[in-house]
């Protein structure tokens, strides 16, 4: 009988916007970069707000309780 290795969780680690991006850091070394066009409430916030975020369930998703914006990692990486 064989058993198969568990599935590696992987979470969301950090967030940072640089020029009009979003780029997200997660916990198995690779980081996503997506457009803040994609985000309209993102893209039009300043500054303060978009660093305004937290971490929901531990990595699986963001919240910017400023813009009341939720984003799932999940969504990101479709």
């Amino acid at each position: 009988m064989s058993t198969l290795p568990k599935a590696k969780v992987v979470l969301i680690m950090d967030v940072s916007f640089v020029d009009d991006s979003m780029q997200v850091n997660l916990t198995d070394g690779r980081e996503i970069r997506v457009p803040l066009e994609w985000f309209p409430k993102l893209r039009d916030a300043g500054p303060e707000a978009r660093r305004n975020w937290r971490l929901i369930g531990k990595g699986i998703g963001i919240h910017w309780p400023d813009l009341d914006e939720d984003l799932s990692l999940e969504g990101l990486l479709k």
